[in-house]
């Protein structure tokens, strides 16, 4: 058999990494190209030489590095991390920088990792401190929890339960998106969502129960139940099922019955005066199609169609309340 085209033979890493450095080689770029192709497969003598390279190159090339550093780190790197990042405050950089640099530096840095969640990965090690105080109010939730699990204080019980609660509200008020949800199969066939199955709660009961506090995740588990008897119970369920929606509409319909249900069981010490009304909150959000027409309007079998509320009153004492 006669082959049409030659087989390319691999250079000598270290040809390719002098090209490279060598601006008027001509070659930076296809050395480039073939360096990044081939790095994993390096021995480690090499990668640290090309990641050398890297950093003292131009901001692509550096932020590569940087991504690279994050599972390859090396202490003969921490002089030149410092340079570049007290040269160039590069995002990426700075994922090392908090991840990798002494903790002492890191301290000394901590009024630039305030952003998204630099905080939380900066916390996550100043934390194992017990005598460092944690800036609740710069993370979230979770993020909280994860901090006190990873950094082995411990989680207060009834704190705990506390947040279990807090997410759920947060929820109610903000609204949930079909991708926050995660319900079982035996649920899914049921159309039923459920508090337990919102995003933030299950990574919460996760590091709840990681943390060895079962209490609060058995006590919110009961409160759950509650809330799921309810939504079958309602109107608003039935009204779901006796009319035909399109599949968008159903599952946002869904999941503001689930919104409406949680938050008029949760107790009144976690709702806010800045709450909106709860007609106003379990709104159905309007998509519109092309034609500038709702999805209501093109998809829905029935022009009109029962509030998602249903026609039962808003009576917190209603007998759902567990509190």
């Amino acid at each position: 058999m006669i082959r049409n085209r030659k087989n390319k033979r691999n250079k000598p890493i270290a040809t390719l990494i002098k090209n490279y450095e060598d601006k008027r080689s001509g070659k930076v770029s296809e050395s480039r190209t073939e360096i990044q192709w081939r790095f994993k497969a390096l021995d480690w003598k090499d990668q640290k030489k090309i990641l050398h390279a890297f950093l003292d190159a131009g901001k692509v090339d550096r932020h590569w590095a940087y991504s690279e550093l994050l599972d390859l780190w090396d202490r003969s790197f921490e002089a030149k991390l410092k340079e570049l990042w007290e040269q160039y405050h590069e995002q990426r950089c700075k994922w090392v920088v908090i991840r990798y640099l002494p903790l002492e530096y890191v301290k000394q840095n901590m009024q630039d990792f305030t952003e998204e969640r630099d905080y939380y990965f900066a916390c996550l090690r100043l934390a194992k401190d017990k005598d460092y105080v944690i800036e609740r109010g710069k993370l979230s939730l979770t993020d909280y929890l994860a901090v006190l699990y990873h950094s082995g204080r411990g989680v207060d019980e009834k704190e705990g339960l506390d947040i279990l609660y807090k997410i759920v509200h947060d929820y109610c008020v903000k609204g949930i998106e079909e991708y926050e949800v995660n319900t079982s199969r035996e649920d899914m066939i049921g159309s039923l969502a459920c508090p337990i199955h919102l995003q933030d709660i299950r990574l919460a009961t996760y590091y709840l129960e990681k943390a060895d506090c079962c209490k609060p995740v058995l006590e919110f588990e009961e409160w759950n139940e509650k809330v799921k008897m309810s939504i079958n119970d309602s109107d608003e369920r039935r009204n779901l099922h006796s009319n035909h929606f399109a599949n968008y509409d159903f599952e946002r319909r869904k999941l503001d019955i689930l919104r409406k249900y949680a938050y008029l069981a949760l107790d009144d010490k976690y709702k806010k005066p800045s709450d909106p009304p709860l007609d106003e909150m379990l709104k159905p959000i309007e998509k519109y199609a092309s034609d500038n027409t709702t999805y209501d309007e093109v998809y829905s079998m029935k022009a009109k169609e029962k509030s998602i509320l249903g026609s039962s009153p808003l009576d917190s004492g209603n007998g759902i309340l567990p509190f």
